[in-house]
């Protein structure tokens, strides 16, 4: 059986940190910010952390056990 390979694309867009959780940065942040709200940009600077229901499919994504973030 060949080796199970993680999904490339998913890899260069997340950050698997030591503990196992999966950060990641938040959409429509790039640019054409200036009709949004200051509370919406405040709101997408920060990093995304996967919760309950995205670990499933990261870790079918991934192949590696992750955790998710405490609420």
């Amino acid at each position: 059986m060949s080796k199970l390979k993680p999904h490339k694309g998913l890899l260069k867009r997340v950050k698997i940190t030591a503990t196992g959780k999966v950060k990641w940065k938040r959409a429509y942040n790039s640019h054409l910010n200036s009709h949004l709200s200051g509370n919406k940009i405040r709101s997408l600077r920060g990093k995304r952390v996967a919760t309950a229901g995205d670990i499933p499919r990261l870790e079918r994504m991934l192949h590696r056990n992750l955790r998710a973030a405490e609420r």
